[in-house]
């Protein structure tokens, strides 16, 4: 496989509308954190031993992979241009930590991208498993299948007491990250959003952007994930993070119907307002394609849409991003011509989908 398979305007299995509660949790993300016990840690690390360890990780995977059942393949990060680079961190498949770093790094994928190993970001391994909608416990099974796989051929950096040892301390233990994507369009409108996220911090849980720590809140899409790892185990962060996810659920759900019943014709208004934008608009900005994004998502999750598929919008939440729509266009764009080429993706994409729709429903007929 090469690095091209990786860049096509192509739908990662994680972004496919199933699994529970996927309404409301888009994916569901587990992340390990390892270090090798005989290198120094990447912030301290030499250009050489950085080698060491991607020569070490990649060839206990390629030659024992075919275990779990996945094909994958190696991408040197320094080979990469800016632009495949950025695409990588639209579609989740690398961190911009390790898109910018400036030692040798790399990532091992898997054919269908729901599984990676980033090499030499802030730990020399960073196992991840994507799941879509809210699969916390098929998610993290994938990933500790790959990591058990690793142990057996890798020395980790393990202490009795602490637990695996990682560069930044607050990852010391599990080593785990766990998290839930959600989209909170009811809670977000009402506000009440203000008031959940203090109170879920409060609670050891962190609340992001889509891209992570640092990133905004696009299309009132977040994420939601545990901050501790040490003093816990995995099995606690798991069923902490689910009993938290599943209560913002639920919330999310009682503020959809609140306001459906409150104003159904606003509501509609803004939905279909938002899909005509999308369908008909000659520009569009990051921000309010994914404002209308989840306007329209919420219009299908509501039933008010009927003929559009979700896992379309899923697909250009991603493709929208600007890498992407350089590569779509193939060329370098200035913001406004962005602006101008997210909308031509958008009328092709959504009119294609209708178009493909209207036909099946005439053949059904």
């Amino acid at each position: 496989m090469t690095i091209d398979r990786f860049l096509q305007h192509r739908a990662s299995s994680w972004m496919t509308n199933e699994g529970e509660h996927a309404d409301i949790a888009m994916s569901t993300r587990i992340r390990l954190a390892r270090n090798l016990d005989d290198f120094r840690f990447p912030y301290v690390f030499s250009a050489d031993e950085a080698l060491k360890i991607d020569k070490e990780v990649s060839a206990a995977l390629l030659d024992y992979g075919e275990e779990l059942g996945h094909r994958f393949a190696h991408i040197d990060i320094q080979e990469l241009t800016h632009l495949q680079k950025e695409i990588l961190v639209e579609k989740h498949l690398i961190s911009p930590y390790l898109a910018q770093s400036e030692h040798p790094g790399s990532v091992l994928l898997s054919e269908d991208e729901d599984l990676s190993i980033m090499i030499n970001e802030e730990d020399h391994l960073r196992i991840q498993s994507l799941q879509p909608g809210f699969q916390l416990q098929e998610a993290y099974e994938r990933a500790n299948q790959l990591d058990s796989m690793l142990e057996k051929n890798l020395n980790y950096a393990f202490h009795e007491e602490y637990g695996y040892l990682t560069s930044c301390p607050t990852n010391t233990g599990t080593g785990m990250r766990a998290s839930v994507m959600l989209h909170l369009p009811a809670l977000t409108m009402s506000h009440q959003i203000n008031r959940i996220i203090p109170a879920i911090s409060r609670l050891g849980m962190a609340v992001r952007g889509i891209y992570g720590e640092g990133s905004e809140a696009l299309g009132n899409v977040y994420q939601i994930s545990n901050q501790l790892t040490l003093g816990k185990s995995e099995s606690d962060i798991l069923e902490d993070l689910q009993s938290m996810t599943e209560q913002i659920i639920e919330q999310e759900q009682k503020m959809r119907e609140a306001i459906r019943s409150r104003s159904p014709i606003s509501l509609e208004d803004r939905i279909y307002r938002s899909l005509g934008t999308l369908m008909y608009a000659r520009l569009l900005t990051t921000e309010e394609a994914a404002t209308c994004l989840s306007d329209v998502r919420l219009g299908i999750d509501l039933q008010l849409i009927d003929d559009v598929d979700m896992s379309i919008l899923n697909e250009l939440m991603i493709f929208m991003q600007p890498a992407f729509l350089q590569q779509f266009t193939g060329e370098q764009l200035q913001p406004k011509e962005r602006d101008h080429a997210r909308a031509e993706l958008f009328r092709k994409r959504l009119r294609q989908e209708k178009s493909i729709n209207h036909t099946e429903g005439e053949d059904h007929v």
